[in-house]
């Protein structure tokens, strides 16, 4: 015999434990399905640890999608003051880091251990461990075919996420079950992830691993989409850090990236105009503006000795200096891929779904929620955002 239920959620991280807690507190009879050992291990490890879990101004110009209108809705009904009046009811504790990123003060199980007793309140029925096998759709009901027995269900809603970070169990699932009942998965790629060099390419900057700085970096999209201001960070195979993060989602493969590593000082008309006035070399003059270890490294790279006088340079070359610093061109080789990718791009496509109830038109019953979808937020808490007013816009719904 079947279990019956009201919904059945699959994937017990952000967007389904919210799901389940408001579909549950509703008053529907819900069973949340995760096939993880390891409890939303995503939550756990975000923010190193103390999850960065919204930020004050998400709001749709920080999302990227083929269809750029279709969260509006669900974060319009449900925004970050409605996430932190849930914290405060659990008393926990949360700071702002930066650019309105928001954080717990103790850690990331706080988060965790509220959306589990949300589920509890709504007495949400668990299985996990466990595998869903097959998902089929008789009548008007569906089926579950899982390492716990046949389950069957009025609505199922999809949340087991995307592909990054599959080490802690992300799977193709989503993408499966979509394409299963017909509907569209647009390209999916890395999202938020570090930008890798061709070796050769890489050789003369691979020293300055480690070395961070703040610069402006831009991707050739429309202007004030592919542009941040942020933290960049050398390491041996490219470029890492919030800048790379942010622009990745951004950049596609042939492409170039522009790079200013002294955002705010326009290097060559400061070398040229005051050349005569400084008595030291190349070098140390550029040390005052950035680490030393990257000057020492990073000119000869690009073709200048740190030990000429800056005073015995041409214009020329120093126009040419400038220019290689506010005006970096360069041109990544591929990612990280998955495995260091902090979400998806792409995904269920939206045109597809109800903004209202995420659920699927031609399928009556069949939602989709968070990273599975075609909905991917910058860096810095609106990734979570999207989780928590998916589910909520399907939870109100089921």
């Amino acid at each position: 015999m079947s279990a019956k239920f009201d919904v059945a959620v699959i994937g017990a991280g952000a967007a389904g434990m919210m799901c389940a807690a408001v579909a549950g507190q509703r008053g529907r009879r819900v069973v949340l399905i995760d096939h993880a050992r390891k409890l939303a291990e995503k939550i756990r490890i975000s923010g190193g640890g103390r999850c960065n879990f919204t930020n004050l101004y998400a709001g749709p110009q920080n999302y990227l999608s083929q269809n750029p209108h279709f969260c509006k809705s669900a974060l319009s009904r449900y925004t970050p003051q409605d996430f932190l009046a849930l914290l405060k009811r659990y008393c926990i504790g949360y700071h702002e880091k930066h650019k309105g990123q928001l954080f717990c003060d103790n850690s990331a199980e706080d988060v965790i251990s509220m959306l589990k007793a949300e589920c509890a309140l709504g007495q949400v029925e668990w299985r996990m461990p466990c595998r869903v096998a097959q998902l089929g759709k008789e009548g008007s009901r569906f089926r579950l075919e899982t390492d716990a027995g046949s389950l069957s269900a009025a609505s199922v809603v999809i949340a087991t996420g995307g592909l990054s970070i599959p080490k802690i169990g992300a799977t193709d699932f989503a993408y499966r079950i979509a394409r299963q009942f017909g509907v569209e998965v647009g390209e999916l790629r890395p999202g938020l992830v570090p930008l890798t060099f061709e070796p050769a390419v890489w050789q003369p900057f691979a020293p300055l691993a480690g070395i961070a700085l703040p610069v402006e970096i831009e991707a050739g999209v429309k202007a004030g989409r592919g542009h941040f201001s942020e933290d960049l960070l050398f390491t041996h195979r490219g470029l890492s850090g919030p800048a790379v993060l942010q622009i990745s989602s951004f950049w596609r493969p042939g492409t170039d990236l522009l790079l200013n590593v002294l955002p705010g000082l326009d290097l060559a008309r400061v070398l040229i105009s005051g050349k005569t006035a400084i008595r030291k070399n190349l070098g140390n003059t550029l040390a005052q503006w950035l680490p030393v270890r990257l000057v020492q490294g990073w000119l000869p790279a690009i073709g200048f000795n740190p030990d000429l006088r800056l005073a015995d340079m041409p214009d020329r070359d120093l126009a040419r200096l400038g220019n290689a610093l506010n005006q970096w061109r360069i041109r990544p080789g591929g990612t990280e891929g998955y495995r260091k990718a902090e979400v998806t791009l792409g995904g269920v496509d939206t045109r597809q779904l109800s903004q209202q109830s995420m659920m699927v038109d031609k399928v009556p019953g069949l939602h989709f929620i968070g990273e599975a979808v075609d909905v991917t937020g910058w860096l810095g808490g609106y990734n979570f955002q999207w989780a928590w007013a998916s589910a909520v816009a399907a939870g109100l719904a089921l």
